[in-house]
């Protein structure tokens, strides 16, 4: 019987066939590749199904830093409490014991010293409103008197009701704290013995956001005249059906919007087809119909998936995803060590130039792993947004911006999964948008609710001012 060339050789389980054997190699290799990414896809299959942030950090440093504080001169300065400057509203004694604790001698006081202390209020602040009730010798009509702290004119069986600050703390607690309205009343009647249902609270909060409606739309003026926006959105629930949550980060104000669809539609209805700004995004195609907007697409989105081709390349596959890794590296690196005034527009233009045209020389190239062809094609088709903040410096490279704005949101979806109805949905972004905007403006959330709760209604007072100049 005549042996075959690629029998097996007995003594060395081989392929006897030099192509057989190479053959083989690349099996295993191949075979080694396929187990290592299926370990990986269980991996990212597990972490996503879990919530809690820190199962998603992997296994501890093999040598993680020592906890406490550092020792020698990075100990850094020791920092005290400083004495409150507000009113004491009580003062206690705190007297020496009838004899020593020690050796039950007797105890000679010497002196006295302070010290303070700041807790919060346990008892609800019950407050009572005597209405003066009259009605006009003109015209008849009846008019009845309004305080300051009051929230609303109604009396009879719907006259006890819950403060301005209460209110704001409940939003505040909610929206933004992401509390679900179970627990904001436990806290609430925990805490400060104040019975609240989840039913008052809910309506607390569409009562705030319609209060807050015109806050809200100056908010969107500030946006829509904005030289800078950054965009993302991110998946929500409205009545269990998809949904989209949208932030918009300008200027000097940040909105946020809840859409059925994920489309720029939202966006196109605040600031128009026709603005010309700087729009920064993640890519998404729908931002296309502002053309006349200078576009810079998030490059942190372009180096996360050259770096996930990387980790699976092997050989001489590991050229591509390096030079797009590289690329975007050095045009970073060059942005944020810009001094401004050193280069005039000419030199940064060509600069610029000069990205675009090594860009393009890298992706037209033909490339035979489909995964490669298609990150290629990508950056080829939309070239001019790549490279928009070498000619301005002060244009941010990705859109981290919207991205860490819309954080916040995500951790609330997990807790409570999105909103019940679409009015519920309107107040959640008019919320947002104003707790937002009041934190880059360093004003007290709970203060201008509150502030504005009282002022709604009564024309006496003055409007308070979310985005004075």
């Amino acid at each position: 019987m005549v042996s075959h060339p690629c029998d097996y050789d007995t003594r060395m389980d081989e392929p006897v066939c030099p192509g057989c054997r190479e053959l083989s190699k690349q099996v295993a290799e191949l075979t080694a590749q396929v187990a290592e990414l299926t370990r990986k896809l269980e991996e990212a299959t597990r972490a996503g199904k879990r919530q809690a942030a820190p199962f998603r950090k992997g296994p501890p440093k093999p040598d993680p830093k020592t906890p406490g504080r550092k020792s020698g001169d990075a100990h850094g300065t020791h920092r005290h409490r400083p004495s409150p400057t507000e009113p004491i509203a009580e003062r206690h004694d705190a007297n020496l014991p009838d004899a020593c604790p020690h050796c039950r001698g007797r105890i000679v006081e010497t002196g006295t010293a302070d010290q303070f202390q700041t807790d919060i209020p346990r008892a609800p602040l019950v407050r009572k409103f005597s209405v003066h009730i009259g009605h006009c010798e003109s015209c008849g009509k009846r008019t009845q008197g309004r305080h300051p702290l009051q929230t609303s004119d109604a009396l009879g069986a719907a006259a006890s009701q819950i403060g301005p600050d209460a209110q704001a703390a409940a939003t505040l607690l909610h929206t933004q704290m992401g509390l679900s309205h179970g627990k904001v009343a436990s806290i609430f009647q925990t805490l400060f013995g104040i019975t609240l249902t989840r039913g008052a609270i809910a309506q607390i909060g569409l009562r705030a956001a319609t209060r807050l409606e015109p806050d809200y739309r100056l908010i969107l003026d500030e946006v829509r005249s904005s030289e800078q926006i950054a965009a993302d959105e991110t998946g929500w629930r409205i009545g269990g059906q998809p949904a989209w949550l949208h932030a918009w980060v300008g200027d000097r104000a940040t909105a946020y919007a809840i859409d059925s669809k994920r489309s720029a539609d939202p966006l196109e209805r605040v600031i128009g087809r026709n603005w010309s700004g700087v729009l920064s995004h993640d890519g998404f195609a729908s931002y296309e119909r502002f053309e006349d907007a200078i576009h810079q697409q998030c490059v942190a989105h372009v180096l996360r998936r050259a770096r996930e081709l990387l980790a699976g390349a092997t050989r001489g596959a590991v050229r591509f995803p390096r030079q797009v890794i590289g690329l975007f590296t050095e045009a970073i690196h060059w942005r944020n060590e810009y001094v401004p005034g050193a280069w005039s527009d000419d030199q940064r233009d060509a600069h610029r130039v000069s990205f675009d045209d090594r860009l393009l020389e890298l992706v037209s190239r033909p490339r035979a792993v489909p995964e490669y062809a298609t990150l290629a094609k990508h950056l080829r088709n939309h070239f001019e947004q790549w490279f928009a903040f070498v000619f301005d410096p002060r244009i941010e490279p990705t859109n981290w911006q919207a991205e860490q704005a819309i954080r916040p949101a995500v951790v609330n979806r997990k807790v409570w999964g999105g909103n019940r109805t679409d009015s519920g949905a309107r107040a959640q972004g008019v919320l947002m948008s104003v707790f937002e905007t009041c934190r880059r403006r360093a004003r007290s959330v709970v203060d201008h609710v509150s502030q504005t709760l009282g002022w709604f209604g009564n024309r006496l007072l003055p409007r308070p001012l979310l985005l004075a100049r």
